[in-house]
């Protein structure tokens, strides 16, 4: 069973082939948010009412998570962008604002370079980008990279165990542990056992070698648009701002305190106060 959240409603949206589910809510500007792996639109959760006083919200499970479908292919970051662009304009929302976290920002980036005409801001929360200067320095160091880019061993070793990795791994990436949750564990545990969604979250790594070919085109081009770079201080916040700045024009930001990898899970009341300010002041 999805989770639900008070005043968001849940339907599934057709996008570039594919059903998309997209939880909405608020009123004003829209904003997309992007979630990171192994999480779902849930990650938001603590964020999503927050904004949803000043716009209009949508949070998407993108392609190979939660309960969007899990198609054969499709997992480079610019068809995934196309997704969530495809989902945005269902919606009715021509123009609109864009906030990813970890493999979402992944997404989140290309959706501002290959959609210029929709994107009015840009938010990238706690991950390195790929196309970034210290991309292969800094995922030779991610051990997770590697494993999650072999082909069908991490879903085989993951197989009924999801509840136990999804746990080790997320535990390994919080600061502060008195906001780990394991009902929301739960809840992406049973999200990944679905049919499908281990492998959907696995592919989402095997393209990352396109991905950053693809990335260094849109460096020929920077993006002129407001971008917020955020993170925890305990992980890539210090390095948030000037990766951006490989990319953008306009970019402001910094770490977030007392703070590790998961942002909005950790810290909601700070990244929901820093894009409610980003967004009306930019």
């Amino acid at each position: 069973m999805t989770p639900t959240l008070e005043g968001f409603t849940q339907q599934l949206v057709p996008a570039d082939g594919i059903k998309i589910n997209a939880v909405i809510g608020g009123a004003g500007p829209p904003i997309l948010l992007l979630h990171g792996w192994p999480e779902t639109w849930w990650e938001w959760h603590h964020v999503m009412p927050r904004l949803a006083e000043h716009f209009s919200v949508v949070a998407i499970d993108m392609r190979g998570a939660g309960f969007s479908d899990c198609p054969q292919g499709g997992y480079d970051k610019a068809t995934m962008a196309c997704d969530a662009h495809e989902v945005m304009i269902a919606l009715g929302h021509e123009r609109y604002a864009v906030c990813g976290h970890d493999i979402g920002g992944m997404v989140a980036l290309p959706q501002a370079a290959l959609h210029r005409e929709a994107v009015t801001h840009l938010a990238v929360l706690d991950v390195p980008l790929p196309g970034w200067t210290g991309w292969e320095a800094t995922t030779a160091r991610l051990w997770h990279f590697g494993f999650h880019m072999h082909r069908d061993l991490p879903e085989r070793l993951i197989h009924g165990r999801e509840y136990d990795y999804v746990a080790a791994f997320m535990a390994e990436r919080f600061y502060d542990h008195s906001r780990f949750d394991p009902a929301d564990i739960d809840i992406y545990a049973k999200a990944m056992a679905l049919p499908g969604r281990t492998r959907g979250g696995m592919e989402w790594y095997r393209t990352l070698a396109a991905d950053h070919a693809a990335a260094l085109e849109y460096k020929k081009q920077p993006l002129e648009i407001p971008v917020l770079g955020l993170g925890g201080d305990q992980r890539f916040g210090a390095q948030m701002v000037p990766m951006l700045e490989e990319f953008a024009t306009n970019v402001t930001g910094g770490p977030i305190a007392r703070c590790s990898h998961y942002v909005a899970d950790e810290r909601p009341d700070e990244v929901a106060a820093a894009l409610v300010d980003f967004l009306k002041t930019n």
